[in-house]
């Protein structure tokens, strides 16, 4: 049968060996002589040969016996892979190292993981893959394992009960045209007043689709689904659309957001998980510093 080492008893070993005594040793390892000795004696009856010389009187140095030369820079090993495991799952329980992927709807991704992320990660090693989609690319990767949670829109949950949502951020929908379209100069609009115009349909129009407003959409024959495609058709004045707020670029100055007040629809954004599947702790971390800076 293999021996089974005690790594308290391969550290007592190289500390008598490096320091050339087991007393010196003893006050190192914070316990008596007698208790390393001991110790030392133990690993000795595992390994079935004695590690060091018996003490001579006319020297008050402990010296290795052959065997113990042999063993020593093994027993250095064995201690340096097992420091190495015990911290890197520390530094994963801390969420200080490791891989955490996560996926975002754009409008969060922009607006509030770039601040999110910098406070939490701070000078720690983890590696972080964000990626973003719509709110049904986010829940189909969360679904396929491919991240370790999402942040999406709410979902129809009659078809989600795999998975677990915390809502997190709300927002409401409203009209976006450039500057000088005849509806920027509203202060908040019916959806009557948007059928005169062309809509640009996209990813988040099927907030509407339960609404008063459906009709529009069943007219529209223009559907974007890039925000960079759809701000630039914006721009250029090809049409107009419905955003959520989080979604509309504030820093555009080609842009306008009017609030569109009937009907009054909300979003909710949250944090998506499996039911049945326990967060990795970097990722677990993540969620509950999402959660205190929102509460907080």
């Amino acid at each position: 049968m293999l021996p089974e080492f005690k790594i308290t008893q391969l550290r007592h070993f190289v500390w008598v060996a490096e320091l050339k005594g087991f007393h010196v040793a003893a006050e190192k390892a914070h316990r008596t002589q007698p208790a390393i000795s001991l110790s030392i004696r133990d690993l000795e009856n595992k390994l079935g040969e004695a590690l060091f010389e018996k003490r001579n009187s006319r020297t008050a140095k402990t010296e290795l016996t052959p065997f113990g030369k042999q063993f020593l820079p093994r027993a250095k090993e064995l201690i340096a892979h097992h420091d190495r495991i015990a911290e890197d799952m520390t530094l994963l329980a801390e969420h200080k190292t490791g891989h955490l992927r996560l996926a975002s709807v754009p409008s969060i991704a922009s607006r509030f993981l770039p601040e999110l992320l910098l406070n939490f990660i701070g000078d720690s090693e983890l590696h972080v893959s964000v990626f973003d989609d719509n709110s049904s690319a986010v829940l189909q990767m969360v679904e396929n394992q491919q991240v370790d949670f999402g942040i999406a829109g709410l979902f129809d949950e009659q078809d989600q009960s795999e998975k677990h949502f915390i809502p997190v951020w709300e927002d409401h929908i409203g009209v976006v045209c450039p500057h000088q379209h005849p509806l920027a100069a509203k202060s908040e609009l019916h959806w009557r007043e948007l059928q005169p115009y062309r809509l640009i349909r996209n990813g988040t129009s099927l907030l509407l689709e339960d609404s008063e407003a459906q009709p529009l959409l069943v007219n529209s024959q223009y559907y974007i689904s890039n925000m960079i495609s759809l701000i630039a058709m914006l721009e250029a004045g090809f049409g107009i659309t419905t955003l959520p707020w989080y979604a509309f670029p504030t820093d555009n100055t080609k842009l306008a957001f009017i609030p569109l007040h009937t009907p009054l629809v909300r979003r909710r954004i949250g944090i998506v998980t499996l039911s049945n599947k326990s967060l990795t702790p970097p990722a677990q971390a993540l969620v509950d510093f999402i959660l205190a800076s929102h509460t907080g």
